[in-house]
């Protein structure tokens, strides 16, 4: 009886016990971004194919780098009769196309849209062509396997500006 008393006495206090983690923050400065003179970016996009030209904005004055993307439009395809194995197959594998593209500096974004309507998602390519966006975007396996079906036009954004 006293054993079993003890027992509850220490398994209440053990219980009843906060236990407190610390943690410890290494706290490193961040290394400062490197800024390269929109001149140099432009001769290097230049040099490696890419179309550009510069503006003035009107009210900061700046002078604006614009470089020409290729926005892929991912529409409904004409073979979308797969077996749900086989569909889930296909996202895997399309979403992993994705992912390399990204990866490798070919795409900058990508998703799909919020709808069920015909035109199913976009990727952005940030090649010098659109004949090599094409190619890349007839490599995805949705693609190949009729799911999806790729349409492809010009589009230009300004360098260095990010997305809100």
């Amino acid at each position: 009886m006293k054993a079993k008393l003890l027992v509850a006495i220490l398994g209440i206090t053990f219980l009843s016990c906060e236990t407190k983690i610390e943690k410890e923050y290494i706290s490193e400065p961040c290394p400062e971004e490197v800024k390269i003179p929109m001149s140099q970016l432009k001769e290097e996009l230049t040099q490696k194919g890419f179309q550009t030209f510069d503006y003035v904005d009107e009210k900061s004055g700046d002078t604006i780098l614009m470089q020409q993307y290729f926005i892929a439009f991912l529409k409904k395809g004409p073979a979308r009769s797969q077996t749900k194995e086989e569909a889930d197959s296909l996202q895997t594998l399309h979403l992993a196309h994705l992912g390399r593209m990204y990866e490798e500096g070919f795409a900058d974004i990508s998703g799909p849209f919020g709808d069920e309507g015909d035109i199913r998602g976009i990727t952005i390519y940030n090649v010098p062509t659109q004949k090599m966006a094409d190619s890349l975007a007839n490599m995805d396996p949705m693609v190949k396997a009729g799911r999806l079906s790729i349409e492809i036009h010009p589009w230009w954004a300004a360098k260095g500006f990010p997305l809100r």
